[in-house]
């Protein structure tokens, strides 16, 4: 027996070295466990946390391509305007589409000859006829992507905003359509229910964006440190610096390399490597262009 003493486990006492061992390799095992790394990495977004909400740009981040022209063509299908108006914004529809960024030029002609056309419409002809729009053009052109973000914020009974310099009776429709909280948009100028063909203040874009969330935050009694922000373009980097969790989806080339160098989450639900540096499916090729002119809209009346 004395031969197979050597299998047999010997009693020893612990060193101050093996105690420390034992207990280092189990506070490694316990941050492993999938509780610690729960509590190290939160799900986002929190559930139940009211202080918490989203806020969403529409164009090219929700949607694909601009709001107002895709409204534009609607308006074009029901007479509001010539077929001699289309050429200029079928041109820039196009040019939107491909670029995948904004033109401050562009949008400002857009939103000038929007005004031109509905002046002297009641606001609930224009509500109706957005809802008619959306389907007719606009459904098919939501994101699934940024959809399902924005899901997923509402399922954890947060609330969520479209903030758009789209006119707000439009982002109103699509975000009903969509199930969410509302919208900020831009607001034309109505007396008696009949639109003037003026704005109130300015549009909503850029810095106005970023003080229409404060606004909105403070008479909400949100945490802008626990609140998220989405979008594609770089005009929207101070509305996306308002909030702890800023997101770039389907990001312009500015905003990619800003959100990289402050290590903000990218999410691009552009397919092929093309559409990730303009903004449309690789396979459309010179047919986008073809296909966004015929299609696209026109909100420009001709300054006579």
């Amino acid at each position: 027996m004395a031969a197979l003493g050597w299998l047999t486990p010997r009693r020893r006492s612990a060193t101050a070295r093996s105690v420390l061992a034992g207990e280092a390799s189990a506070e490694a095992a316990r941050k492993s466990s999938p509780s610690e790394v729960s509590d190290q990495e939160p799900e986002f977004p929190v559930l139940g946390d009211e202080k918490a909400a989203a806020f969403f740009d529409l164009d090219n981040t929700v949607m694909q391509g601009a709001a107002l022209f895709h409204f534009g063509r609607g308006l074009y299908k029901r007479k509001f305007f010539e077929t001699r108006d289309l050429a200029k914004f079928a041109w820039q529809q196009a040019w939107f589409r491909l670029a995948g960024v904004e033109d401050p030029e562009h949008m400002q002609d857009a939103r000038d000859s929007a005004l031109s056309i509905v002046k002297g419409h009641r606001v609930s002809e224009l509500m109706s006829i957005g809802e008619e729009i959306y389907d007719e053009y606009m459904a098919e052109r939501i994101w699934p992507g940024t959809r399902a973000l924005a899901q997923a914020h509402l399922d954890a009974g947060q609330r969520v905003w479209l903030v758009t310099a789209a006119p707000v009776e439009i982002a109103q429709v699509i975000a009903r359509r969509l199930g969410l909280t509302g919208a900020l948009g831009t607001v034309a100028e109505s007396v008696d229910g009949v639109y003037t063909g003026k704005l109130v203040g300015e549009p909503l874009h850029g810095p106005a964006k970023a003080e229409a969330v404060r606004a909105l935050a403070a008479a909400e009694g949100l945490d802008l440190a626990r609140c998220a922000a989405y979008s594609d373009s770089h005009n929207d980097i101070p509305m996306l610096s308002l909030v702890g969790h800023p997101y770039a989806i389907n990001p312009d080339t500015k905003l990619r390399r800003h959100a990289r160098t402050l290590d903000w989450r990218l999410r691009d639900y552009r397919t092929g490597r093309k559409a990730a540096k303009v903004g449309i499916p690789a396979a459309a090729g010179v047919g986008a262009v073809a296909g966004g002119t015929a299609a696209a809209i026109a909100l420009h009346r001709r300054r006579r």
